[in-house]
């Protein structure tokens, strides 16, 4: 494993902690979703990274994913979560899930695809040192 993959992990691990800390304040959800978005993206990159494909500075989880064919990942909550963070870091109603702000229950999903995600990740690279 490159440092730099090392340090990607690391980054998406800090975002994981950050959620473990508000992961039951209901009006901190869309935090959790955009924290959850950002630890799936340093995810993939690590993996990007590792093999040597070039890292571009975007936050498409879906375009960022399509560099990495041999990685199953449910596409349904990718995308949810991938339209979610861009409008989760602004006020009003941008950002929100058709059916308004995510619930506790959505923040937790989101956590755990994270964290599946991740775990994925560091296994595969893990298995590369």
């Amino acid at each position: 494993m490159t440092t730099m993959a090392k340090e990607w992990l690391k980054s998406a691990k800090s975002d994981l902690l950050v959620i473990e800390k508000i992961i039951s304040e209901a009006d901190l959800t869309h935090i959790v979703a955009f924290h959850s978005q950002q630890a799936v993206e340093k995810s993939f990159k690590a993996i990007l990274e590792s093999r040597k494909i070039e890292i571009k500075k975007q936050h498409d989880l879906i375009k960022i994913k399509n560099k990495i064919d041999d990685f199953q990942v449910d596409l349904d909550i990718l995308d949810t979560l991938n339209k979610l963070y861009i409008d989760s870091r602004y006020p009003g109603e941008l950002g929100l899930l058709p059916y308004g702000k995510p619930t506790i229950e959505d923040a937790k999903n989101f956590f755990s695809f994270a964290c599946k995600i991740y775990e994925k990740v560091n296994t595969i690279l893990e298995k590369q040192l």
